[in-house]
């Protein structure tokens, strides 16, 4: 088994590496996708009765905030894992057969995010509001993760960092609607509205630039899974500590990386929730040093022990984010829209709702492994 090099981002030997899947990655994205359940299950049965926006510290009550903050994981350990399964499949296949790979994907993503999921949330066929959320950024990432690839290893990191920790300077570049590069600046790093002509208008709410950056990192390091598991599982402790710690300097000095400065509030607490609370539309640096830091270290500890019922959403985690969305707008229709009236029963719903979901994962993620069906992969 090759050694894991002194630099993290080293260029991994060429030996080819076992096609078979990790249980750490998979649980992983199968505890976000949870993660993910339960905030989509806020959206649908709580947030529009108590307060507009849960992470407003003025209205929203600190478990509100707390379940919206371990939501935040999902969209950079997802993306991130992304990058690392696109280097893994790019492993045992030519770089061109692999960037041919994510540009297929990511187109397909791109069409997903404007039919199904489009759909699934609206549940019209002529929506007014196009929202371009999560899968159209990862699909964007991926189309540009299939050119990126090319480059040399020191300068795809390089070109990751610099999206990651230097977009943040652009903050202060902000085009109107009026202006003609207004659509792609909007779609790249200014969360906006996008007039599409007859009534409708598209919403960034997912700007796509830092997230490209996301991807690329989750690419460089995926030469650390195929080092011995004690040494990955430490490069990745390691990794988890220093973004940490990174967050928590800049956070403190409150200078860069955020643009919503912290306030010392009334209680500890209030201070904690306030220093915690970062912007994700487009994600901060500080909002990625912290959500990525928290996603290495439990990805470390899921090395040491994959927990396999989780690995099984893993496995299937396309199909499980168009099931959950099905369900719980449907479920919301057929109790006519109430409203949950506490954060905790949010979550018991979420884990009623859970197990089904699953189950038909589970039936899934096998039909997937069994077919020879190039575009099952996609899910």
């Amino acid at each position: 088994m090759p050694q894991l090099t002194a630099s993290p981002f080293a260029q991994a030997p060429s030996r080819a590496v076992p096609r078979a899947r990790l249980g750490s990655i998979d649980a992983l994205r199968g505890l976000v996708m949870l993660l993910m359940l339960a905030d989509h299950t806020r959206e649908y049965f709580f947030l529009s009765a108590p307060v507009s926006d849960p992470m407003d510290l003025r209205a929203a009550t600190p478990g509100l905030v707390a379940a919206r903050l371990a939501a935040h994981l999902c969209a950079p350990v997802f993306i991130a894992l992304a990058g690392v399964s696109a280097w893994l499949y790019g492993a045992v296949r030519p770089r061109a057969a692999t960037a041919r790979f994510l540009l297929e994907r990511g187109l397909f993503l791109l069409l997903l995010e404007l039919t199904l999921v489009s759909f699934a949330w609206s549940f019209s066929l002529a929506p007014t509001m196009i929202y371009l959320q999560v899968i159209w950024a990862i699909g964007w990432s991926m189309i540009a993760l299939a050119g990126l690839l090319w480059l040399p290893r020191a300068a795809l990191v390089a070109v990751a960092v610099a999206l990651v920790a230097g977009h943040n300077l652009l903050d202060p570049v902000r085009l109107g609607a009026a202006h003609p590069f207004h659509p792609i600046w909007a779609m790249l790093h200014q969360r906006d509205l996008i007039a599409l002509g007859g009534g409708v208008t598209a919403r960034t709410s997912y700007p796509v630039l830092p997230w490209v950056g996301v991807i690329a990192l989750g690419y460089a390091i995926g030469p650390w899974f195929r080092a011995a598991p004690e040494r990955r599982r430490r490069a990745l402790a390691v990794t988890g500590a220093l973004l940490l710690l990174a967050f928590a300097l800049l956070r403190v000095l409150n200078r860069y990386g955020e643009p919503v400065p912290w306030h010392p509030g009334a209680t500890p607490l209030l201070t904690l929730l306030s220093l915690l609370n970062v912007t994700k539309y487009p994600p901060s640096l500080d909002f990625l040093l912290l959500t990525l830091g928290l996603g290495a270290l439990l990805l470390a500890a899921f090395e040491e022990r994959a927990p396999g019922w989780l690995a099984v959403l893993g496995g299937a985690p396309m199909f499980f984010y168009l099931l959950h969305l099905y369900a719980l707008h449907l479920l919301s229709l057929a109790v006519g829209g109430r409203e949950l009236p506490t954060i905790g029963q949010v979550w018991l719903l979420a884990a009623a709702v859970a197990p089904p979901l699953w189950w038909a994962t589970r039936w899934f993620a096998g039909v997937k492994r069994r077919s020879a069906s190039r575009w099952l992969r996609f899910f």
